[in-house]
Parts: C-alpha cells; structure tokens; sequence
C-alpha cells in the first residue's frame, strides 16, 4: 500500500523524525489522582502538564530562586563595597519588587500580599492609586461578590460600584473621606509647621499607620518599613479626596521626585532583585524602569492575561524588557498568561510559604 502512496503526500505527512529524549526535554505527565489528593504534588505536577501550566512551574522555580538568594546574607565586605548600612533590610542578599494594580487588592488576593508583607518576604511595593485606597476602605466597610452581569444603570441608582464582580457601596467610599480628611489635615499642618515634605510613600507609611489593623497590608508595610511607590497618586478615590482637600484646607503639597530617587536607588544598591509583577500599566513599567537603572533585574516573573500584539507595556513578554535592559540578558524571566486572582496564591503556596519558618527566623 505504501508504494500507492503519492510521493509529495508522504513527503509532507511522513517527515523522518530527530530524536528526542528526557536528557534535554521533560516528558508530558499530569497528576494521577488514583494516589489520592496531594495538593504540593499536583501543583508540582503542573510545570510537566503544558501549555500555561508548565509557565507556572517556571514562574515557582523562578521565585525559589530569587527566595534562595534573598536569604542568603550579604557579607561585611559586600555590605562596605555597596556602602550600605550593615543593620536591617540591608542585609537581603536579593532586593524582592512586588508590583500589582489595583484590582488584586480589590480582590481576595490582598490577603496574599499583606501575608508577604507582614512577615518581610518582599522588599518594595509598588501599586497604583486604588491599589493603595481599597486596602485601607476595606479595614473599614466589607467589599462583596456580585456578578459580571449586574446591570451598571441600577447600580448607579443604588449608589453601588462594581469592579468586574465585586460590589462596593458608595458609602465606603463616604467612611474613607470621613477618615482620612482629619489624617490631611494633621500632614499639612506638619508641612507648615515642621516643614516635612510628604511624598507618596512617606503618606502611604503614614495612611498604614493611622490605620492600625492588622488586616491592611500597608499597616504591615509600616511596620516592616517596607515602601509602597504609587506615583500615580491621585488616580483614584484618594486624589478625589486630596482635591476636595485642596479647596478645604489648600496648601498640601506631595513631591514625586523624593519618590522617584528613592524606588530607583532600591534598585540600584541592591546586590541583587527580583521582580514579581501582577497585571500590566504603570505599576509594571514602573518596576522595570526601576530595575533598567541597574541593566536588569535578575529575576522576574510577569503574571497578567494581556497580549503584546499592541504594543503595550502590559502585555508586553520578558524578552521585550530585555531589548530595553529592564531584565538581564542572562536570565530566564518567566510570563504566566492568566488571572493572578487564580495563579498567584497558588505560586504563593509553592513558594514563600513553604519558606516561612526560615523568614520567621530571618527577622528574629
């Protein structure tokens, strides 16, 4: 039968194969669940599953990687070269950024980033203006679960806002004014009076303070003297409080230039970083200009459903950040295309957790 073959047609179909072999390739395999349920092994067994679960295997070794570095202490003479003090976050061999919009903390995800936070696992947050206010409405009214599908008109007429799926009431937003207006009030008579410059980050550890609870990731980032970059400020709730402010009590004035030295000398004098980015816009350009001050970061995972088609920064792959020198050029940066709501308490499970008795002991 094989001689009736059409020759072109074998040609095409029929194609003699190069070897492949387990030395230089993983074999396909999923997870068996006659051996029951183990969840660290099915989470295991996704970086030899394909497709965008093998990307989250990668995106776990990726982050074990930057982990192992951090914990490794920088010496007295690589502390003198960096002519960094030899006391606190100094010491972290591998400066971690955790970069992520604003819908994560409107999400449950918050509670993953105030985890990391509240016990030094990352060294930098960056966000933008509703990423910092959602975390702070809600240590004061609940956020709820809706539906996509909720009609935007009724809504409105009952004072409710919805983000994708979640309901927030307007009258969070109402309690938000009521605690914050004073909280200005106080930082501009410290301007006039003690003539103390507030910057993004310096209202952010101030926000975290006044908050005190436990259950807001930037009570935890003040505590930890952890910063949180936002120089998108004002977009959001927050800015429509500072002008409304303005017009109450004008005078405040909130200096980007601190901010920007700041967040790129964290980048700069680190002996080594990692960047950890959840969805795309300004907090991910944000930290990757950072990291370009020092030609790359040397690690990097991007976690976020945008597509580089357009040409956007937020979908844009790590080996674009290569061409600009935002990731080293010897790295292995690693994109995870999904919902971070679903991927990163996952990758968290995988990584920093299983890590933290050696934080535990890190702080002590």
């Amino acid at each position: 039968m094989s001689e009736n073959i059409p020759q072109c047609a074998k040609e095409a179909v029929l194609v003699t194969s190069e070897p492949l072999s387990s030395d230089k390739y993983a074999e396909v395999k999923g997870y068996d669940f006659n051996n029951g349920v183990d969840y660290h092994k099915l989470l295991n067994s996704l970086a030899t599953s394909g497709f965008q679960a093998t990307n989250f295997g990668y995106a776990v070794q990726e982050i074990k990687n930057m982990i192992d570095k951090k914990l490794i202490p920088l010496s007295a003479n690589e502390l003198e070269e960096m002519n960094l003090n030899p006391v606190g976050r100094e010491k972290s061999n591998c400066t971690i950024f955790l970069a992520f919009t604003s819908n994560m903390i409107s999400s449950g995800v918050r509670d993953s980033i105030r985890y990391l936070v509240q016990h030094n696992m990352v060294d930098c947050l960056v966000t933008s203006a509703g990423g910092i206010e959602e975390d702070f409405i809600k240590c004061l009214a609940p956020t709820y679960i809706g539906d996509f599908k909720l009609d935007g008109k009724k809504l409105r007429l009952s004072g409710i806002n919805r983000i994708g799926n979640l309901l927030v009431s307007n009258n969070n937003y109402c309690k938000f004014e009521t605690w914050l207006m004073p909280i200005l009030d106080q930082i501009l008579q410290e301007q006039k009076e003690e003539g103390i410059l507030w910057t993004p980050s310096k209202l952010v550890a101030r926000l975290g303070m006044e908050i005190d609870n436990p259950d807001s990731v930037y009570y935890w980032a003040y505590k930890n003297n952890i910063p949180v970059f936002c120089p998108g400020l004002t977009d959001g709730s927050l800015g429509d409080m500072i002008y409304f402010h303005s017009y109450k009590n004008p005078g405040l004035v909130i200096d980007i230039v601190q901010d920007i030295r700041r967040m790129n000398s964290q980048a700069v004098y680190a002996k080594n970083t990692g960047m950890i980015i959840l969805g795309g816009g300004l907090a991910k350009h944000h930290t990757c200009n950072a990291n370009l001050m020092r030609n790359g970061a040397d690690f990097c995972v991007f976690i976020n459903s945008g597509s580089e088609f357009d040409g956007s920064d937020s979908g844009a792959s790590p080996d674009e950040a290569k061409s600009w020198g935002k990731v080293k050029l010897d790295s292995k940066p690693v994109k995870v295309c999904g919902d971070a709501t679903l991927i990163f308490p996952l990758v968290v499970a995988e990584t920093f957790a299983k890590y933290h008795s050696q934080f535990v002991k890190l702080d002590k």
